[in-house]
């Protein structure tokens, strides 16, 4: 659908054809208030992106926050007898750097219920379709916590090990992650495989040979399984461009248990869009249920948008 440059501003064109294509897929608007209880956040505070949470006392006496995030409202409202949900949502957030205070737009959509690959392959489109929206030149890389849970269980390493050894995938640093697999005393074999996953990048075809060797458990099996499911269906809906798997993209295992993803734009040295199935933070809140959903960060991309062009 084209909407008018005469009439609305570039975000707001932006959001108007998100809003058009999540609907195409029955996705249906979620509205919130903007404030909730303190405790919602304070107790999920990993699951946040980072900035502090703005606090104030509400009539009652209770410690209330603007909302920094929209999907900790979503999850904790949603009820497992109300079977599938499909959402989405244009709501500001509000977050501090502890200088200002900063409302940020932000767009997303969340899928909630009894999930299969096919949904979680919707949501992957539907993600990589709005980077298209928003960039001419984009891409979408993707990775699986079960997959990397499944190689880090591989050997036996404290929980502060295993972070460390997490920071050295996200960031790439395969010198120092061999250091730390012989400081760690974890034998050769892990040390290969783990920096085989943290140099891999590339287009599914590129990179399945090499996923396939690094597997080594039931749960990498697994994972790899569904890799390979996703990207059949994601291919069938004619999205499987511009998609490539990156094991970098490290999620808190305790919130995330599937695919996890991050967007970027040509030109925006960010992600752009986050996103990834969370059933464990579901779990948190007593939930049966599956998730899987992603935020765009609209805010962001306008910001660059004026500093290449200025918005019209």
């Amino acid at each position: 659908m084209d909407f008018s440059k005469d009439v609305l501003r570039q975000d707001e064109r932006a959001i108007m054809s998100l809003r058009t294509l999540y609907r195409q897929f029955g996705y249906q608007q979620y509205r919130m208030s903007r404030f909730e209880e303190y405790g919602l956040y304070s107790e999920n505070k990993a699951f946040l992106a980072s900035g502090n949470i703005i606090t104030f006392t509400g009539a009652g006496g209770k410690l209330m926050a603007l909302r920094p995030d929209v999907t900790l409202s979503i999850v904790k409202n949603a009820k497992d007898e109300d079977g599938l949900k499909k959402l989405y949502y244009n709501e500001n957030i509000y977050r501090s750097d502890r200088q200002e205070i900063k409302e940020l737009m932000q767009v997303g959509l969340e899928c909630i219920g009894d999930l299969d690959v096919s949904l979680v392959s919707e949501v992957l489109m539907l993600a990589r379709k709005s980077l298209e929206i928003l960039g001419e030149r984009s891409c979408l890389d993707i990775s699986h916590m079960g997959f990397i849970n499944g190689v880090l269980q591989s050997v036996e390493m404290s929980q502060a090990q295993r972070e460390e050894i997490l920071r050295c995938v996200s960031e790439k640093n395969i010198p120092e992650l061999s250091s730390l697999c012989v400081a760690f005393g974890l034998d050769d074999g892990f040390r290969d495989r783990i920096a085989a996953l943290t140099r891999l990048y590339g287009p599914y075809h590129d990179v399945i040979s090499e996923l396939r060797h690094i597997s080594v458990n039931k749960e990498t099996d697994s994972a790899l399984s569904e890799i390979e499911a996703i990207h059949t269906q994601v291919k069938k809906l004619g999205a499987e461009q511009g998609i490539n798997i990156d094991f970098s993209i490290v999620n808190d295992l305790s919130y995330y248990s599937g695919v996890i993803f991050q967007g970027y734009i040509d030109g925006i040295p960010r992600k752009v869009l986050s996103g990834g199935r969370y059933d464990a933070l579901l779990r948190k809140f007593g939930k049966r249920s599956g998730a899987v959903g992603f935020a765009v960060y609209l805010d962001l991309i306008m910001d660059f948008a004026v500093g290449r062009r200025g918005l019209d």
